[in-house]
């Protein structure tokens, strides 16, 4: 099995064309002439990046700027994370001003 160079999931091997996204999956070797980007081949989605990523949204940016290229599941991981990690902080921010603010309003 392989991974698709432009969404990261999982296709066969002989798959011309990726189910999921349909780009073409073409390798320099094929028959088709495709220019698939060379990927590191040890590339796979890192549960550390995510972690790191979603407690520090600015290390998992740069760690995706820094990989998308040559490992584009690691970067993936790495962009997840820190969306998720900056939406989280996002919503926690409103929910604490809503209840800070609604204590004020209490007092007056």
């Amino acid at each position: 099995m392989k991974f698709c160079s432009h969404c990261g999931k999982e296709i066969m091997d002989e798959a011309v064309i990726c189910v999921n996204c349909g780009c073409s999956v073409a390798t320099n070797n094929s028959a088709a002439g495709g220019n698939a980007a060379i990927t590191d081949p040890n590339d796979a989605p890192n549960t550390g990046f995510a972690v790191l990523g979603f407690f520090i949204p600015i290390v998992g940016l740069v760690l995706y700027l820094i990989n998308k290229d040559k490992s584009p599941l690691k970067a993936k991981s790495a962009g997840k994370g820190a969306l998720i990690g900056f939406c989280v902080s996002i919503a926690i921010s409103i929910i604490y001003g809503i209840i800070v603010g609604a204590v004020i309003g209490s007092m007056y």
